[in-house]
C-alpha cells in the first residue's frame, strides 16, 4: 500500500490506522531517513493502541522505551546509534515483542527481518510530504 502525507498529524493517522491490525508478537519496521516521520508514525501506533501518545518520544539515547496503558504494551525501538550486528542482536528484540507490539525505527540495520514483520518505508518529499510504502509482512526479507 502506498500512501502520501502532507503533515506529522498525517503521518501519524497512518499509525492510528494501523494499531487495529496489530496483535501481540506483532512487529513493525520503520525505514527512513532522519525526520521523515517514523516516531511521528509510532506515536500514531501509541494513540490507536490507547497509550499516551505524548509520551511518545524518539528512544534514540534509551534505544527501547515502552508505552503501557494502551490495550497492548507497546515497545519502541531506535536503532540508529548502533552499528554492529553484535550489538543489535544483544538486544534480545526477538523475545521482547512476543507479549507486546514491536516497533523498531532504522530496521534496515538488523541483520535479519523477522517472518510476518510489517515493513513500512518513509520518505521525505516537498515540505511537509511524506510517501509512505507498507508491506504486509506476507514473506520474509532474511
Amino acid at each position: 500500500m502506498q500512501l502520501t502525507t502532507q503533515s506529522e498529524q498525517e503521518t501519524a493517522a497512518v499509525g492510528r490506522d494501523l494499531s487495529p491490525r496489530l496483535a501481540a508478537g506483532s512487529v513493525v519496521l520503520l525505514i527512513g531517513p532522519l525526520g521523515a516521520g517514523k516516531t511521528a508514525l509510532v506515536r500514531g501506533i501509541a494513540e490507536g493502541l490507547g497509550a499516551g501518545a505524548d509520551e511518545v518520544s524518539s528512544p534514540t539515547f534509551t534505544l527501547i522505551q515502552e508505552y503501557r496503558g494502551g490495550r497492548l504494551p507497546l515497545l519502541h525501538v531506535d536503532l540508529y546509534r548502533l552499528d554492529d550486528a553484535r550489538e543489535i542482536e544483544e538486544l534480545g528484540l526477538d523475545e521482547l515483542g512476543e507479549q507486546a507490539i514491536l516497533a523498531i525505527e532504522w530496521a534496515d540495520k538488523l541483520p535479519r527481518r523477522p517472518t510476518g514483520a510489517i515493513t513500512i518505508r518513509i520518505d521525505l518529499g516537498a515540505g511537509d510530504t511524506r510517501h509512505i510504502e507498507i508491506s504486509d509482512g506476507s514473506r520474509s526479507d532474511s
